[in-house]
């Protein structure tokens, strides 16, 4: 049974203002923990379910284990049904303000992405086509935000997600800056290059000025219907499929 000092501690994770301040973020679902478990992430501690503990791999002496109840795990939980465990974990440290640049890779560049599920979904699906990192505006959503955790099914243990001055980024470099915009060229027809950026923007306003007066190439993905414009993810997710597709061809 877990005392109240720990399902208060663990409850103020839920909130970004306290994962902030610890350094710390929750991960649920027995395959998420996983994952993580099996990345250069540091597991804290998992607390689970007493009938799933034998289902967790081998763990190191430094992570400890709470066998806890089904009462309990809903209290810590930030799910309307919860999973079989959460685990609590450190947030990596940002590299340099160098590591950053799209040096010999595609990097994609997400600006203002509001919605956590998009975000996730971006991460996930990036993840799928062997994408490993992403660069992010300081006004997207917070990449340790249990709703983004969860969207990415444990993507985020292999997907490197940093946070940066997108001005000042991408004013900096030399590289090729494509922007999926409305009124850009056909993307089945753009040649990409091995390296450089791709720009996607909010849900509601798009790429914003400042970073649209950056961009090299606008991109736009065709459409037969009267929809006013297509899911961020989705975007994404096209942007991924075409990239693969050419690189294939070349190969």
């Amino acid at each position: 049974m877990l005392s109240k000092s720990q399902i208060s501690f663990i409850k103020s994770l839920h909130q970004k203002k306290y994962r902030k301040e610890n350094g710390l973020f929750l991960v649920e679902g027995m395959k998420s923990i996983t994952e993580f478990l099996n990345s250069q992430y540091n597991v804290q501690s998992i607390y689970c379910l007493d009938a799933h503990v034998s289902k967790l791999p081998k763990l190191s002496q430094k992570q400890k284990v709470f066998e806890v109840s089904d009462q309990d795990l809903t209290k810590i939980s930030t799910l309307k049904t919860p999973q079989e465990a959460l685990a609590i974990l450190e947030i990596p440290k940002q590299d340099s303000f160098k590591q950053y640049k799209a040096d010999n890779e595609l990097a994609f560049v997400l600006d203002g992405i509001q919605d956590p599920g998009n975000l996730g979904t971006i991460i996930r699906t990036l993840d799928w086509f062997g994408f490993d990192k992403i660069i992010c505006s300081t006004d997207t959503v917070e990449v340790y935000n249990p709703k983004v955790v969860q969207a990415t099914m444990g993507s985020l243990a292999r997907v490197k997600v940093v946070y940066t001055d997108l001005k000042e980024l991408l004013s900096t470099d030399i590289s090729p800056i494509y922007g999926t915009l409305l009124d850009g060229k056909n993307i089945f027809e753009v040649k990409w290059p091995s390296s450089g950026y791709i720009v996607l923007g909010s849900e509601g306003n798009g790429i914003s000025k400042e970073i649209k007066a950056l961009v090299t190439e606008a991109v736009t993905i065709p459409g037969a219907g009267n929809t006013e414009s297509l899911n961020v993810a989705i975007s994404a997710a096209i942007c991924c499929t075409e990239i693969k597709r050419i690189n294939y061809i070349k190969n």
